[in-house]
C-alpha cells in the first residue's frame, strides 16, 4: 500500500473551511486554521464528555470495575487523538510548500500511530491482563503475579517495536532490509549480553517454578533474613530486617541455597532452649513451661506442645520447648514472648536457672 494512502481513512482530506464557506469571512489562512482547530477541539471534547458521562452511568450498573478502569485509562489517549484529528483538519486551511506540508502530515500520522498503539496497550492490559489475573487468583495452580508483570513488560516492548517500524515505514524507510541488519546485529548483541540474558531466564524460571515470590520470608546462605521485595527481569531485591535493600542477580539467587520460611505454609515451629539447675523436678518443669506456652496469642492450638528433657549438661539440665504458631510473620515476637514467659514461670515456681560455673577443689598432700 502506498504511503499516500496510509492512515488516510482517519482524516478528512477536504478543508472544513472550504466545506462551510469560512474562507468567505476569514481571508487569513492561519486565522482560519486556528478557528477550525478550536471549534473542532471544543466539539470533540463535548462529545467525549457526553460519551463518558453516559458510559459511567451504564458501567455503574455492572458488577466489575474493568469498564470503569478502561474509561479512566483510555480518556487521555482518546483526548490526544481528538487533538491530533482537529490539528489535521485545521492543517488543510493553511497553504504550505509541498515538502513542508508532507513532512507536517507525516508528523501528525506518526503521533497518531503512537497514540493508537498506547490505546491498544490499554485495552489489552485492562481486558486480557485483568481477566488473566482474576483467573489465576481463583485457580489452585495460580501463576505468580511476577509472571504477569513480565508478560506486561514484554507486551510493551512488542508494541513499541511495532509502532517504531510502522512510523519508519511511513517516512519511507525500508523496513525489511533493516530487520535483516537488526537480526545480524541482534545475534552479536545477544552474545555480548549473555550474562544479562541468563539473569532474565533465571528470573523467569524462578517464577514458573514458584520457588519464591514477593512477600516471602527467606534466609540467605550467609544467614541474612529478609523479605522478597521484587523479582525483576535481571535481579531480585531482598528487604532485610535492618530496612536495607539487598540486590542479587537472578542467576546468583537461583543457584544459592535459600531457605524459604513462607513455604509450604505460613505455619512454623518455634524451638526455645532453656536449662534448669540439677535437683529440679523434671515433671514440674514440663508442666509449668507447657502451661505458659498455652497462653501465647499466636499459638497454633491444632498442634501439640512438647517440652523435652534432652541432656544432662555440665552445669544444667537442658530442655527444649517445641510448639507451632499460625504465621511466620510473628516468629520473632513469639520467641521473645515465649522466652520471657519461661523465665518468669521458672522463677515463680522456685526453679533455679543456673549459669555456667566451675568448682575448684584443692587437695592437701
Amino acid at each position: 500500500m502506498g504511503k499516500s494512502f496510509k492512515l488516510r481513512f482517519l482524516f478528512v482530506q477536504m478543508g472544513i473551511g472550504e466545506l462551510i464557506g469560512l474562507e468567505n469571512y476569514v481571508a487569513n489562512d492561519i486565522a482560519r486554521a486556528l478557528i477550525v482547530f478550536a471549534v473542532l477541539l471544543v466539539l470533540l471534547r463535548l462529545l467525549l464528555y457526553v460519551f463518558v458521562k453516559i458510559s459511567l452511568k451504564l458501567t455503574s450498573r455492572t458488577d466489575t470495575d474493568v469498564d470503569d478502569l478502561l474509561l479512566k485509562r483510555a480518556s487521555r489517549p482518546i483526548t490526544i487523538l481528538a487533538f491530533i484529528f482537529a490539528l489535521r483538519i485545521a492543517a488543510e486551511e493553511i497553504v504550505l510548500e509541498a515538502s513542508f506540508y508532507d513532512n507536517a502530515i507525516l508528523f501528525i500520522y506518526s503521533a497518531t500511530v503512537i497514540t493508537i498503539a498506547y490505546l491498544v496497550y490499554v485495552f489489552i492490559d485492562v481486558f486480557l491482563m485483568r481477566a488473566w489475573k482474576k483467573a489465576t487468583t481463583k485457580s489452585r495452580t495460580k501463576l505468580d503475579d511476577n509472571l504477569v508483570h513480565l508478560i506486561e513488560g514484554f507486551m510493551k516492548v512488542v508494541l513499541i517495536i511495532l509502532s517504531i517500524l510502522y512510523v519508519l515505514d511511513l517516512w519511507g524507510v525500508e523496513v525489511l532490509p533493516l530487520l535483516g541488519a537488526l537480526g545480524i546485529a541482534g545475534l552479536a548483541v545477544a552474545l555480548a549480553l549473555q550474562p544479562t540474558l541468563s539473569n532474565i531466564f533465571a528470573g523467569v524460571s524462578m517464577i514458573l517454578d514458584k520457588s519464591v515470590k514477593v512477600g516471602d520470608w527467606v534466609v540467605l546462605e550467609d544467614g541474612v533474613w529478609g523479605v522478597v521485595d521484587k523479582v525483576g527481569i535481571r535481579s531480585t531485591r531482598i528487604k532485610t530486617f535492618d530496612n536495607d535493600i539487598l540486590v542479587l542477580t537472578n542467576t546468583k539467587f537461583s543457584e544459592s541455597r535459600i531457605q524459604n520460611v513462607s513455604m509450604p505454609e505460613p505455619k512454623v515451629r518455634i524451638v526455645i532452649p532453656f536449662g534448669v539447675a540439677y535437683g529440679s523436678d523434671v515433671e514440674k518443669v514440663r508442666k509449668a513451661v507447657a502451661g505458659e506456652i498455652k497462653k501465647i496469642k499466636t499459638l497454633d492450638k491444632s498442634e501439640e506442645i512438647n517440652v523435652r528433657f534432652l541432656e544432662m549438661g555440665d552445669s544444667a539440665l537442658k530442655f527444649k520447648a517445641y510448639f507451632y504458631i499460625e504465621s511466620f510473620e510473628h516468629r520473632l515476637s513469639t520467641i521473645d514472648e515465649a522466652t520471657t514467659r519461661i523465665y518468669n514461670i521458672l522463677n515463680k515456681n522456685g526453679i533455679a536457672i543456673p549459669f555456667p560455673q566451675v568448682d575448684v577443689h584443692l587437695k592437701k598432700d
